[in-house]
């Protein structure tokens, strides 16, 4: 079987029948990204439809979600819940366009590509590459820092919160060795099954106590519930960064659906997990913030008190480290495939295959280790994460995708659909550059701020992060 590009473009690969049982059960000999695969070496082209949406659903679900309540706190319940779903259908579309794309174009693997086919060259790749790196590595630090988090509350502080920063560094990197996300999609059901558990844990008992562990423990309280949110402009765009924070799994999509049997049957993936992690996060972020209200903590999970604090905490560990995992794994896979690609060093048990990898490997959980001991303050990181690298890499990118391909038409193609399309993708591209630029700016007023009011741990600190 050879891949190569068809001209219905529906995959690519040229397979002997088209039937998708058979497409499903085909054994893979070369493909576009990874050259040729050889038996005895790593199958790269080996994830089910099942598996993509669990990955999908992983990469969105997980640090993210723990900021939702604590926005809606600042923007008030009903700007909160609008904003989530308009970021939310404004993401379906960038990722729905990334399956589209790699369709077409079956040579590309990760955004780098994109950035040298839409902006013709070297530079283009390289600048989206940097790009790229430095926005999964982060996610992968705001994992490591929500793991600390856990380790701290589950122990009450058993010890240094650094040593937990390092505890969780490690763990992750022998996590994120396993070398295909075919063999890796498994671990994306304990993640997926361990963040649900502690996020109805939480939902279940933040409903049931008598008041959130961060209110006054005697005495009245108020709640403070805010239908809608009277927030300054740093403290408005700050929430919706961490909303954006959210949905910031787009990036990863090109590795992961790089990896699958049938590029097909992407969409169908793609609008499955999509529509979970909306509703995970809508029905979460109500909930909570109804019964916690001003006193919700971020993340979320701290809004429980005493036992179910640690029980909430100890069932999102899993979770938490399939995170860190996810988005260790996917930019050292994007750095081993670009040293390699080419070579068949690439899909071979070599010498140069195995220390290749492992470098990759540990150059990116290491970056993760010193941006999560650096930055250690959970919504200012989440915030700048979203706000500096997720809009490009979310939103941008993904419109200029779509001009890329269908920008000639517009002297020709006359329909509504079309004018509309158009429209929308290049008021995306405006609407995601003052994201940016905002986002950026409140982020860093907000972490300012929250060291000068002493609320966050110093940089390598021993200091209790927990909520």
């Amino acid at each position: 079987m050879v891949f190569k590009l068809n001209k219905d473009k529906r995959s690519s690969a040229e397979i002997k029948s088209p039937s998708l049982t058979d497409l499903e059960t085909a054994t893979i000999k070369t493909d576009d990204v990874f050259g040729v695969i050889n038996e005895d070496g790593p199958n790269y082209r080996n994830i089910g439809w099942l598996g993509t949406t669990v990955l999908l659903i992983k990469s969105q679900i997980g640090v993210g979600v723990l900021s939702v309540p604590s926005t809606l706190a600042v923007l008030g319940i009903v700007p909160g819940i609008i904003c989530l779903w308009v970021i939310s259908a404004i993401i379906c579309w960038s990722d729905y366009v990334v399956g589209q794309f790699k369709i077409k174009h079956p040579h590309v693997y990760g955004i780098d590509d994109v950035g040298a086919l839409l902006f013709k060259g070297k530079i283009g790749r390289d600048v989206i590459a940097v790009m790229y790196w430095l926005f999964m590595t982060c996610v992968a630090a705001s994992g490591l820092l929500g793991i600390s988090i856990g380790l701290n509350s589950i122990s009450s502080h058993g010890t240094c919160t650094a040593v937990f920063v390092a505890v969780a560094t490690v763990v992750t990197f022998f996590l994120s060795c396993i070398q295909t996300l075919g063999k890796i999609s498994w671990l994306g059901w304990v993640g997926l099954v361990s963040i649900i558990s502690a996020l109805l844990t939480l939902t279940i008992a933040v409903g049931i106590e008598d008041r959130p562990a961060t209110a006054p423990q005697d005495g009245p309280w108020d709640k403070g519930l805010v239908i809608f949110g009277q927030p300054t402009f740093t403290e408005a765009i700050t929430a919706v960064s961490a909303l954006l924070f959210a949905f910031t799994g787009t990036p990863a999509f090109f590795g992961i659906v790089s990896e699958m049997r049938d590029q097909r049957k992407y969409t169908q993936s793609m609008l499955v997990s999509q529509s979970f992690v909306t509703i995970v996060d809508t029905v979460v972020g109500v909930v909570v913030y109804y019964f916690c209200g001003q006193f919700v903590a971020s993340p979320a999970l701290g809004s429980a008190g005493g036992t179910l604090k640690k029980v909430c905490y100890g069932l999102a560990l899993p979770g938490l480290f399939v995170t860190a995992m996810m988005f260790t794994h996917l930019p050292a896979k994007f750095l081993f495939v670009r040293i390699l690609r080419g070579s068949s060093h690439l899909t071979s048990n070599s010498a140069k295959h195995y220390i290749t990898w492992y470098s990759c490997v540990a150059g990116c959980v290491l970056f993760s280790y010193i941006i999560a001991s650096a930055i250690p303050v959970f919504d200012g990181i989440a915030s700048l994460i979203g706000a500096l690298f997720g809009t490009v890499l979310c939103i941008q990118l993904m419109a200029g995708m779509w001009l890329y391909d269908n920008w000639e038409r517009r002297f020709t193609t006359k329909t509504v659909l079309y004018r509309f399309l158009l429209f929308w993708n290049l008021f995306a591209i405006a609407l995601g550059s003052f994201l940016m630029v905002a986002g950026t700016y409140g982020a860093v007023i907000d972490i300012k701020e929250s060291y000068a009011n002493n609320q966050g741990a110093g940089a390598w600190s021993c200091r209790d992060n927990s909520s």
